[in-house]
């Protein structure tokens, strides 16, 4: 894998962002928090990470299952309560899938690598480039 770089702009807070040298998204900071709100936060961008990660684990399972998924629709929330954070997943699961299907889909979907990785006791070292 390819180290994902992200880059400062000249705007306050805009960072661009690539991804194995052919993806670029940008990450901002909304107008009140004093950034150009040019694109998602983030945080934003970690939720969207989880909720895409569950919608393609679904839909690789259901395939190889030969499960009739026609679409996943994935709203993802978080908020602070008791200084912990709470996420929030919605499955919105479309196709001729039988009840026990579903059951066992909404079990799939947090063995996904992206909740996994948020759920562990990542150790994250920081260190100061050359």
């Amino acid at each position: 894998m390819h180290p994902i770089k992200i880059s400062s702009t000249s705007d306050r807070y805009r960072q661009d962002i690539t991804i194995n040298d052919k993806f670029h998204l940008t990450a901002d900071e909304p107008l009140d928090l004093g950034g150009d709100d040019a694109g998602a936060t983030p945080v934003e961008l970690v939720l969207a990470g989880l909720g895409s990660c569950k919608a393609i684990t679904l839909k690789m399972y259901a395939e190889r299952k030969g499960w009739e998924l026609a679409s996943v629709d994935v709203d993802v929330s978080h908020q602070k309560i008791n200084q912990q954070y709470q996420i929030s997943v919605r499955l919105h699961l479309t196709g001729n899938l039988t009840d026990d299907q579903r059951q066992r889909l909404l079990k799939i979907a947090d063995k996904c690598p992206v909740h996994k990785l948020l759920q562990s006791e990542a150790q994250i070292e920081t260190i100061l480039a050359d």
